[in-house]
């Protein structure tokens, strides 16, 4: 399967095989014990070689109910980093799909609760995709039929720091540094 994998940096480490239904042992709660939980079975997904269910765990983690205070926060900052190292990391035999299009359609598509937010999360994790994967596609038809224009980085910026918790556009902003490798 390619090179060994290492803990992403980005990630509190598992200790144990994990998976999302791990999620259920915190019933309906979406705090932090949710959040990072969320984290931590991303960390074992991706040793386990599945970079795609690492990305969709962490996905599950933005979508936390949290005020920006928290200690879960403050040592595991929004996984932005986290969501990078994961598409620049995985190996060409690891199944990722098209991480682009898989935060277009989410972006697009987000229920309840804290929806807004939670698709310019969405969005924000579409631009970090767009960086690692320059030649994958958009979904053209679903963006022509549905009118919808993706927004411009400035835009995602703005409703993060007007929505989202604190320093968090900040902390999306640093996705950026370095470059993208490409």
């Amino acid at each position: 399967m390619g090179r060994p994998l290492v803990e992403c940096p980005f990630l509190p480490a598992s200790g144990k095989l994990l998976s999302a239904r791990d999620l259920r042992e915190v019933g309906d709660d979406r705090g932090p014990r949710f959040y990072l939980l969320a984290l931590t079975c991303a960390q074992s997904l991706w040793l386990r070689g599945l970079p795609a269910q690492a990305i969709l765990l962490m996905n599950r983690a933005f979508s936390a109910d949290l005020s920006g205070s928290e200690p879960e926060l403050l040592r595991w900052p929004l996984p932005y980093q986290a969501m990078r190292w994961v598409m620049e990391n995985r190996t060409n035999d690891q199944f990722i799909g098209n991480p682009r299009r898989h935060f277009q359609h989410l972006a697009t598509r987000m229920v309840e609760p804290r929806r807004e937010l939670r698709s310019w999360r969405a969005w924000a994790c579409w631009y970090i995709a767009c960086g690692c994967f320059p030649d994958y596609p958009a979904d053209e038809k679903q963006l022509t039929e549905e009118s919808i224009n993706e927004p411009t980085r400035a835009e995602v910026f703005a409703k993060l720091e007007d929505a989202g918790s604190p320093d968090e556009a900040a902390v999306w902003e640093e996705v950026f540094t370095p470059p993208f490798r490409g």
